[in-house]
């Protein structure tokens, strides 16, 4: 047989069917042992990773919508949103609008509008019979003597102050050791303490304080300590009165806004007189008033007065007209803790129009209000999308900041939701400019009061700031001894007031605040988008976490 024969033989053989079932002879085949085929090692599972919500609604807070806002109640057409005039209520009306075109509720119950806190205010002017008399010597309103705020002297009065000598109270000095104010009138020393060369002797470097800065301080310490009126009167012999009371002379004769229940002024009335009014009343010479004032700078002491002071007959009546005006609101309920109130606030109201010149404010605070209506189109956007907040958050656009804080002061008075639920406040005011301190610097916001209620509050946005916005957070205005006073100066302060934890976003004072030149043109929008973006991660965060902030602190 040939090899190919056998070869097709020993095949037919292999492919028969197999021995053991039909007793055929096997035929063995040497075969080479492959190694076996390693088993497959299952990869790891990936991580899971959970979608950053916020970082996709935050991008909605966008410079074109804060554009797009902004170009509205900062045009001339809301002729500068001045408080109870036609401007303030088309900004009241847009935001509300807003609010309701975004998907935001209404939670104002009363009214016809569920979102608008309709309430009154009252517009006063000074009466033009004002008069003050000290013995036998009269004296001139806007020329001796002018008031600012209400005033309790609607008829003829007779008015003893008590003099304080420079009305400061702080550690280790006090003007009012011993002294019971509540309900009386009082007599102040415009400056402070201060040494031979000038240089405050209060503070730790020779710098002014807040006594010697701003009268604000002297009038807040004195309503704290109850009294009805103050009387301030400046004994420098640099100071020079006519000057200044005829600077002051067109703010004092324009209307003025106050809250409508008089009864109870929420502050004590500040009235300006001239040295010769205030030397007449302590019965005293210019020679004696510097000997006193020298003794309290060598003594570093209040010195106890020894003049004898004199009553004075005051009329200083205030005509008074209703003037309505409104807040603006928008709601969105959380879900497993939506009982926690979250209030994101600013204010829409601004200087209206003086001497025919439109000031528009768009950064004050048409940047804040812009703001907060953006952030709510954003987490109303989430929340229909299926990613809403667990715990509510209440847009709050609130009327008379310019005024006087009367909008937030009035919900504060006059909630709708519970205090007690409402969580924090998160205030926007001026957030679209740079400020002198922070030319040429890295991108930057202020924050005000972030830890004097709540110190976990402060822990939180840094974290955010760190995660999303990288911005250089600056802090230096929660000194107490601030002599600009921002933390008693914008909305958030009637949440504080009530224990409520807050932070206050500020971008500065700039050469045009308060002025006509506060116009959307200057208005640095990638700046705006990212200091909104940092109040709208803090907000996400806040309204998202396990744990509620909490009140744990009491700085000043």
């Amino acid at each position: 047989m040939t090899n190919k024969t056998l070869l097709i033989a020993l095949l037919a053989l292999a492919s028969a069917a197999p021995a053991h079932a039909q007793g055929k002879v096997k035929i063995k085949t040497k075969t080479k042992k492959s190694a076996a085929a390693p088993v497959p090692t299952p990869a790891p599972a990936a991580a899971v990773v959970e979608t950053d919500w916020s970082v996709k609604y935050a991008d909605l807070v966008s410079a074109e919508r804060l554009r797009a806002h902004l170009a509205v109640l900062a045009s001339d057409e809301y002729e500068g949103r001045e408080t109870g005039m036609k401007g303030q209520h088309m900004a009241a009306t847009y935001v509300a609008t807003q609010f309701k075109t975004a998907g935001l509720t209404g939670p104002v119950t009363t009214g016809t509008d569920p979102y608008q806190q309709r309430f009154n205010l009252e517009q006063v002017t000074w009466a033009d019979d004002a008069s003050l008399k000290v013995g036998k010597n009269s004296y001139k309103w806007l020329v001796d003597f002018y008031g600012m705020g209400d005033s309790p002297f609607a008829e003829t009065t007779t008015v003893t102050p008590v003099f304080v000598g420079y009305g400061i109270e702080q550690e280790g000095y006090s003007d009012y050791k011993g002294l019971d104010v509540k309900g009386k009138d009082v007599l102040i020393a415009l400056g402070e303490p201060t040494a031979a060369d000038g240089k405050a002797l209060l503070s730790a470097d020779g710098s002014p304080t807040k006594w010697g800065n701003d009268y604000r301080a002297k009038a807040q310490m004195a309503s704290q300590k109850g009294a009805r009126s103050i009387f301030f009167v400046s004994f420098n012999p640099t100071s020079n009165f006519a000057k200044q009371a005829a600077r002051v002379a067109p703010a004092i004769s324009r209307p003025s806004t106050v809250m409508a229940n008089a009864d109870r002024p929420s502050r004590a009335t500040s009235f300006f007189i001239s040295p010769a009014v205030g030397l007449a009343i302590l019965g005293t010479s210019d020679a004696n008033i510097q000997k006193y004032l020298a003794k309290i700078n060598t003594t570093k002491q209040p010195v106890a007065s020894t003049f004898k002071v004199k009553p004075m007959q005051l009329k200083a009546a205030r005509k008074r007209t209703p003037l309505e005006t409104e807040n603006a609101l928008g709601f969105i309920e959380g879900s497993d803790l939506k009982q926690d109130i979250i209030v994101i606030s600013a204010h829409h109201d601004h200087l209206g129009i003086q001497d025919g010149v439109v000031f528009n404010g768009a950064d004050d605070d048409g940047s804040g209000t812009s703001a907060i209506i953006t952030m709510a189109e954003s987490f109303a956007r989430a929340k229909a999308e299926g990613h809403g907040p667990r715990r509510s958050l209440l847009f709050l656009s609130v009327t008379g900041e310019e005024k006087g804080l009367f909008g937030s002061e009035y919900y504060a008075k006059n909630p709708i939701f519970p205090l007690a639920q409402t969580m924090v406040d998160l205030n926007v005011d001026m957030i679209g400019r740079t400020d002198v301190e922070h030319e040429g610097k890295p991108d930057y916001v202020y924050v005000i009061g972030s830890d004097k209620l709540a110190s976990q509050l402060k822990v939180v946005q840094e974290a955010q700031n760190t995660k999303y916005t990288q911005l250089d957070l600056d802090y230096r205005f929660d000194d107490p001894a601030d002599p600009n006073r921002f933390y008693y100066r914008s909305d958030h302060y009637n949440f504080a007031v009530n224990k409520v934890p807050v932070s206050f976003f500020f971008n500065g004072v700039h050469a045009d605040y308060h002025k006509e030149s506060d116009e959307i043109s200057k208005i640095e929008f990638p700046k705006m988008e990212k200091r909104a973006k940092l109040v709208f991660h803090l907000a996400w965060e806040l309204a998202n976490r396990d744990e509620r902030i909490v009140v744990d602190s009491n700085k000043p």
